[in-house]
Formats: C-alpha cells, sequence, structure tokens
C-alpha cells in the first residue's frame, strides 16, 4: 500500500481486528490482521485514523510489525526464532573497551547491571572479553537463552528482532520484553559507544539523523511489546 491514498473513511475494531469502512485491515499477504490484544487493535487502529494523503509506512510502524508477525515470523516460528537466539554467541554487552578508563566504567555502569540480570533469570554465565575478538559463549548460556526466544509467540519475536538486532544484544532485547528494564535505559545501553563518541568527538548531521531514525525504530519496537 505504499504510496495509495487514504480510500476509507472509518476505521473500527471487531474482535481484536482492524476494520477500514467495514472491510478487514489485510496484511501485505492478504491475511486478515488480528491483533493479540485490544491495546495493540487500538493502537494500530490509530496509526490508520491519523493518515492524511497517502500511506506512509515510516509513520504507522505498530502496522509493519503486526504485519511481520503474521507474514514473516508466523508461518516458521521455530526457524525465526532460531535466527535470533544466535545473538546470544555475540552480545554487545560481553564486549569491552580497554581504554579510556571513562568508556571502560561507563559500560560497566550500563552494561553489568543487564547482565546480572540475564544470569539471574536464565541461570547462566557470560565470557566478557575486551577489544573485538569474537569469544565463545558457553553452551549453555546459548542453549537457556535460544529456548528463552523460542518460548515466545509471533506477535514478541516480531518485536524482538529489531530491539535486538539495532541494540546488538539479546539481552537488552530479553530485559525489555520482560520488563526488567526501561526502554529509555535499554536505548542508553544499546548506543553506548555512539553516544561516548559523539560526547567526544562530536558528529556530524547524517549520523546525528540515522541515530534518530534507529531510535524511533527501537521505541516503536518497545512499545508494540509494551502492548501484548
Amino acid at each position: 500500500m505504499t504510496g495509495q491514498r487514504r480510500f476509507w473513511t472509518d476505521v473500527t475494531i471487531e474482535e481484536r481486528a482492524v476494520r477500514l469502512d467495514g472491510r478487514p485491515l489485510r496484511t501485505p499477504a492478504r491475511a486478515e490482521l488480528a491483533l493479540p490484544t485490544v491495546a495493540l487493535a487500538d493502537a494500530v487502529a490509530e496509526e490508520w485514523r491519523a493518515v492524511r494523503g497517502s500511506i506512509d509506512p515510516r509513520a504507522m510502524p505498530l502496522t509493519g510489525l503486526a504485519n511481520a508477525a503474521v507474514d514473516r515470523v508466523a508461518p516458521d516460528l521455530a526457524k525465526f526464532a532460531h535466527g535470533l537466539a544466535a545473538y546470544a554467541e555475540t552480545d554487545l554487552t560481553c564486549y569491552r573497551a580497554n581504554t579510556p578508563a571513562s568508556l571502560v566504567a561507563r559500560q560497566a555502569t550500563e552494561w553489568d547491571p543487564l547482565l546480572d540480570w540475564a544470569r539471574g533469570r536464565y541461570d547462566v554465565a557470560f565470557a566478557v572479553t575486551s577489544g573485538i575478538i569474537h569469544v565463545a559463549q558457553p553452551a549453555a548460556t546459548v542453549e537457556r537463552l535460544a529456548r528463552a526466544v523460542t518460548a515466545f509467540d509471533a506477535f514478541h519475536l516480531a518485536a524482538l528482532s529489531p530491539l535486538t538486532t539495532l541494540s546488538g544484544s539479546l539481552v537488552i532485547a530479553l530485559a525489555l520484553a520482560e520488563a526488567a528494564v526501561r526502554e529509555e535505559d535499554a536505548w542508553r545501553a544499546a548506543e553506548l559507544d555512539e553516544l561516548w563518541q559523539a560526547e567526544t568527538w562530536g558528529e556530524d548531521a547524517l549520523a546525528v539523523a540515522a541515530r534518530e531514525d534507529r531510535r524511533a525504530a527501537f521505541r516503536a519496537a518497545a512499545r508494540f511489546l509494551a502492548l501484548l
């Protein structure tokens, strides 16, 4: 529907399904879009009510995530979950700087509590290293975090995917899904290195715009999770 002009007048909800002038809203694959909660259905409906002129998918992130859940995730839930769980092997929070001391300290302040939470929540251990050379995580850690991911349904996984890829951290995404961290704190942890670089050396307009785009996508995925 990208670029298509608004063709409906009324947006309503029936049994958690959004309807445009009484007709069911459908995904790009033509499946009827039924939402798992009333709260999410209301939020998706509001995106459609807010359309003025042509449809802009960038202004409808919740609809996009819902479509992904139905069209991309649900058809092969296990495969999608397995791909997402692979991030446990290279989690951002396990790769620390050697210097300067200010960055080392900030990483410890922001990331150590997240790892401590995951250790207690999933009974896992983490191999934490300095530098960018890959370090293998314990097999039991990878297995248990993968099990945690595969326990989620398609809608949760659709939100976990951008949260994980944008942050580079399955731990951060899982902490958000479990309401163990606030969205703004999760984002600060995810962008820690970039923010430190910007504060230290400055940044150009393109870098600022790129980070704002990532921020908006991260916020939308976190909101999607909160509405489930």
